[in-house]
């Protein structure tokens, strides 16, 4: 498919900043600060660990259930997928990814010397299995998927998600699942399916993407090959962040509580609102995500929407910045009166 793209770098760095009120686009929790995690008084500044300290990777691998030796800690989960996208990827190998969804899958293999499809999802942000089976050749290496997906938050169907790894044991391929915005990792494909890896992070669920740590969960050799990459993009984290992303991981079930404080209100306001306006507005269900994906009736393209929603003083996640220009992305864990003056003030927009 042809993508529809726009920079969300230039979206999010250059055009916004400064001209907004109220903040729809964002897509995650509102951010915590250094205090609630406390500032560890005696810890010796050193490079720490290439694959992280021992008590972050135990953190870790308690989210899962598994062994920590099967984790690496990254410079958030970004560099988790450059690692995997440049240490697995030759020249020549295919690549699948889905559209609307994160752009650098389609960039950073496609710099790699890689072939990358990019299979469309359903109106209802669903995996198209057929689509992917379809498109799947001999030389196929990975499958890049996002479940619950940014920026429709559905989530794929485990059955679907274990065909999709299934699909590339014969190729002798990956499922890089990112899983960012799932509370709990202990169903994870990664920990029983050796073709699985999973990506997460502290960004999203944890609001706390100004500590910059993320992590895979993978096969060994995987795991092994990227400690080894690392060395050439970051080395090793911040120990300092480390430390402070234990603490935060050991502390897992208050940022859940918060999480599912902030997402469940908000949405309760936006699927009034999408019902009271059904006649301009389509908006997906997701499944506990703090977003979910908006779709003008009015054929609209999202940007020119989006830019007019800035001068009602309201930020939106244009859909080209996901590679989509048919919707945007409705961030929605707020304050419930935030997200109803917001809604109230693009609601005119929708109808011209």
């Amino acid at each position: 498919m042809t993508a529809a793209i726009y920079p969300m770098r230039r979206w999010a760095f250059e055009d916004t900043p400064g001209r907004y009120e109220v903040d729809l686009g964002n897509s995650y929790v509102p951010v915590g600060d250094l205090a609630d995690l406390g500032v560890p008084g005696q810890l010796p500044l050193g490079y720490g660990s290439d694959a992280g300290t021992p008590r972050l990777r135990a953190a870790v691998a308690a989210r899962y259930g598994g062994s920590p030796d099967r984790v690496l800690v990254t410079h958030g989960a970004a560099e988790a997928l450059y690692l995997l996208f440049t240490t697995l990827l030759r020249p020549g190998d295919q690549v699948i990814t889905f559209l609307p969804g994160w752009l650098p899958s389609l960039d950073v293999p496609a710099h790699r010397g890689a072939r990358v499809d990019a299979v469309p999802r359903t109106d209802d942000m669903a995996v198209d299995l057929a689509a992917v089976r379809a498109l799947a050749g001999p030389d196929l290496r990975m499958i890049y998927l996002d479940s619950p997906g940014n920026p429709g938050g559905r989530r794929t169907d485990s059955q679907d998600v274990l065909a999709l790894a299934d699909l590339l044991a014969a190729t002798d391929g990956y499922l890089v699942l990112d899983e960012e915005y799932a509370l709990d990792l202990a169903g994870s494909p990664a920990l029983t399916h050796p073709r699985v890896v999973s990506v997460s992070g502290l960004a999203k669920v944890y609001g706390l993407p100004g500590l910059r740590i993320g992590w895979l969960y993978g096969p060994d050799e995987v795991v092994e090959a990227c400690v080894r990459h690392k060395h050439y993009t970051s080395i090793a984290n911040s120990v300092l962040c480390e430390e402070l992303a234990a603490r935060a991981l050991e502390r897992h079930a208050r940022y859940a509580a918060a999480y599912a404080a902030a997402v469940e209100p908000g949405w309760a306001v936006v699927a009034a609102w999408a019902e009271a306006n059904a006649d301009a507005v389509r908006v997906v269900p997701p499944d506990g995500t703090p977003f979910a994906w908006a779709v003008p009736l009015s054929g609209e393209p999202s940007l020119a929407l989006c830019r007019r929603a800035l001068e009602a003083k309201v930020l939106l996640m244009p859909g080209e910045t996901l590679g989509s220009d048919r919707g945007f992305r409705l961030g929605f864990a707020r304050d419930p009166l935030v997200v109803a003056e917001g809604l109230h003030r693009i609601t005119p927009l929708l109808r011209r």
